[in-house]
């Protein structure tokens, strides 16, 4: 079967790197012909060095349905001639669905990094959501065709003893006795940046009684914020105890590094395959450890949750300093943090559903009149309702705060629970 993978613009970020690892998993372990088509940019890297042919796609800032965008993918899918298409995420999925069904070509989707199941999303195309919880969520709000596709980890790149951490720690000056926790995030400040300061914030009030030493790897707009609150700290503490590493496209010497991985989504799940006690934190003041009693939840909700909203930082504080203070509890945690993903998230299994799915999304043709109902569907709440032109570019920035609000009212994990998993 010849894909073609319509991704998201190549910025570093979880989403891309699943769809860079699932397509080359395809071609691997299935024996698809893959290509990989989206805006350029610093992952085409990573796509070149797992081998994936890369057609550039056109920077679509405002996440918009575009009529460049769409030529762009009929002239593609003419020349191509796919299968069937691999759409990653609802802005490449308005592009898609209209397109392909003018070509005849089914269409996949893939909806694995957002916990917000928007309504503008057609029903018609096979859809995989990232949890339990959006899948049950989905076929409650009658979409038949939703299926669990969770976020892969390659668990033989990204396990214990496979890069060497001291080069790293060497860098930076990193002595024996420091305990490093690290973070791996784009340094944004919508979802990603509450988590960040609260962990720097840590670091602040821990700093001067446990030698801990936080490595913030990523890059972003709030960067220069954050940067700010890591000098105060570092001013405060009276030593480096925060550090920036910048972006690297290949992260991993920082999990090897680390005892305590801080974070959530992919990159909370790439540090618990690399055997790390992870702690996972989210939005509203939530965070908690990955341990045999939260396991299960985070499972179904997600590597994330959504707390009870107070300004206090004590959870995380608390979270950070019982594992520090007990050193001898982190060998068996990490051995869990490792069990867990390579029975839950291992990339050979999770390309082994997709595969099926590809398969059924090719031999499950969707009624003709079917796709056109959807399409007039999502043509309408286009024009229409809130993701109008004039609104959509607000809810891309807002959504995740409205999200977490509406979702605490309606069910709420809190406290030592966890909560829902929009992104990694």
């Amino acid at each position: 079967m010849k894909i073609v993978v319509f991704a998201l613009h190549m910025e570093v970020g979880g989403s891309q790197t699943n769809a860079i690892e699932l397509a080359a998993a395809l071609r691997d372990l299935h024996g698809h012909d893959v290509v990989l088509f989206a805006a350029p940019g610093p992952m085409v890297e990573l796509a070149k060095a797992k081998g994936l042919r890369f057609i550039p796609a056109p920077h679509n800032k405002n996440f918009l349905p575009t009529l460049h965008m769409m030529r762009t993918l009929r002239d593609v899918v003419r020349r191509e001639r796919p299968d069937l298409v691999h759409v990653w995420d609802w802005w490449q999925c308005i592009d898609a669905f209209y397109t392909l069904h003018l070509e005849r070509v089914p269409m996949l989707v893939s909806y694995t990094l957002s916990d917000v199941l928007h309504r503008l999303l057609p029903k018609t195309p096979l859809t995989m959501f990232g949890t339990p919880e959006l899948v049950d969520r989905a076929k409650a709000a009658g979409r038949r065709r939703a299926e669990l596709l969770v976020p892969p980890v390659d668990v033989d790149l990204n396990k214990p003893g496979v890069v060497d951490p001291r080069p790293f720690r060497d860098r930076y000056n990193i002595e024996t006795n420091d305990l490093v926790l690290v973070t791996v995030s784009r340094l944004v400040t919508q979802l990603k940046g509450e988590s960040l300061r609260r962990t720097i914030d840590a670091v602040r009030v821990l700093g001067r009684d446990l030698p801990l030493r936080l490595i913030i790897v990523g890059d972003g707009e709030a960067r220069e914020e954050l940067e700010r609150l890591a000098a105060e700290t570092n001013a405060e503490i009276g030593r480096h105890a925060v550090i920036f590493t910048g972006e690297l496209l290949d992260p991993r010497a920082a999990y090897a590094a680390a005892d305590i991985v801080v974070g959530m989504g992919g990159s909370a799940l790439r540090g618990m395959a690399f055997g790390k006690p992870v702690i996972i934190v989210g939005e509203q003041n939530f965070s908690s450890p990955l341990t045999p009693e939260t396991a299960n939840s985070f499972y179904y909700y997600g590597i994330y949750g959504i707390g009870d909203g107070s300004q206090s930082n004590t959870r995380l504080i608390n979270h950070i300093r019982a594992l520090a203070e007990s050193r001898d509890r982190l060998p068996a945690l990490g051995v869990f943090s490792r069990q867990f993903v390579v029975e839950h998230f291992a990339i050979e299994k999770i390309c082994a559903q997709l595969e099926k799915y590809c398969q059924d999304a090719v031999a499950q043709r969707q009624r003709v009149l079917a796709v056109v109902a959807d399409g007039l569907r999502t043509a309408a709440l286009l024009h229409f309702g809130k993701y109008a032109p004039n609104g959509i570019r607000h809810l891309v920035k807002r959504h995740e705060a409205k999200t977490a609000a509406s979702l605490l009212a309606q069910t709420r994990p809190v406290q030592e629970g966890v909560g829902r998993s929009p992104k990694g």
